[in-house]
């Protein structure tokens, strides 16, 4: 089974993926949180640059993702990072953001077939990589799965991720995974699955429901269990004394690389690791109002001095 990590804008950066991998074991891959591509002609700006750089990605398998409805800038993109030497590059059309879908970008591939379609030869045919595709099974209903579906078995991808939501599900509902066992039967390609593994129980339930499952990916449940993937393996479950290190670790490499805005970030972490802990709604509290890192310090300190873990570490949207 391969296991991956889900691309989450924000926070499965390059320092998460690292200290990640460090402190829980790495997963089979990690997906790095989508990139704009440039201008034909023009590299990766310096930003997206410290992201992709092959050594702050060293010793994990991550592949690059992409969004944009440009297929020349995508192509161009592909041949920078087949210098860098990634050996897949990966189209989100599943974002469900109003501001790229608003653009025709993420989901908002998924309102018009003709140009996903259009957009898909393109690419496939000009990428010096492999391109594999995140996608949700719809824009507003899953009836339209059988056509986009059809699109992509039309295309020689590398894989297939099925996020078995419509676009004006975002995140609420339950994933209808019916379309995703649809898609494994009838797909000429690789396929992996996407969409609320947030405990062993759901993952074990996915692949007893679906025994060809070859590859789940793993976004929320990670960040609220980040043992999630090695108890999947058979594995432990974090302790205390790990999940402070791991937290004490990815702090103090985010307030290297950023300073006080390291704050923010682990804050937004918190919001899915406030689930570890059998009183969330006290981690909340604790590490709501801190905006300075002597304060971040001293609330995640008092969290795992007084807060006991909660019996399993799963998500709750």
């Amino acid at each position: 089974m391969i296991l991956s990590l889900a691309p989450m804008e924000g926070i499965t950066e390059h320092t998460f993926r690292r200290v990640h991998a460090a402190c829980f074991g790495k997963l089979d891959r990690y997906y790095i949180p989508f990139v704009v591509p440039p201008r034909v002609g023009s590299p990766f700006s310096g930003r997206i640059m410290r992201e992709l750089d092959p050594a702050a990605n060293e010793g994990i398998d991550a592949v690059p993702q992409l969004i944009t409805k440009n297929a020349e800038e995508f192509a161009w993109a592909a041949k920078l990072l087949a210098d860098m030497g990634y050996r897949e590059v990966n189209l989100n059309a599943g974002c469900p953001s109003g501001t790229v879908v608003s653009k025709g970008k993420g989901a908002g591939f998924l309102r018009d077939p003709g140009r996903l379609e259009a957009f898909l030869d393109a690419v496939c045919a000009g990428s010096p990589l492999p391109v594999s595709v995140k996608t949700r099974i719809g824009f507003a209903d899953d009836e339209e799965w059988e056509e986009i579906l059809a699109i992509y078995c039309r295309h020689p991808l590398a894989e297939l991720i099925v996020h078995p939501r419509v676009r004006t599900d975002m995140y609420r509902n339950i994933p209808r995974q019916e379309a995703y066992g649809k898609t494994l039967e009838e797909a000429p390609f690789p396929i992996a699955y996407s969409g609320d593994i947030f405990s062993c129980a759901a993952y074990d339930a996915l692949v007893d429901a679906y025994p060809k499952t070859r590859h789940v990916m793993l976004g929320r449940g990670i960040l609220a269990n980040p043992a999630l993937g090695r108890m999947i393996e058979g594995g432990p479950a974090a302790t205390a004394e790990e999940l402070d290190g791991f937290q004490q670790k990815l702090f103090s490499v985010l307030v290297e690389e950023m300073g006080g805005n390291a704050v923010l970030r682990m804050k937004e972490w918190w919001s899915y690791a406030r689930f570890a802990f059998a009183d969330p709604l006290a981690v909340q509290r604790a590490i709501r109002k801190v905006r300075k890192v002597a304060e971040y310090e001293e609330a995640a300190s008092w969290i795992f001095q007084n807060l006991p873990l909660a019996d399993e570490a799963v998500f709750h949207g």
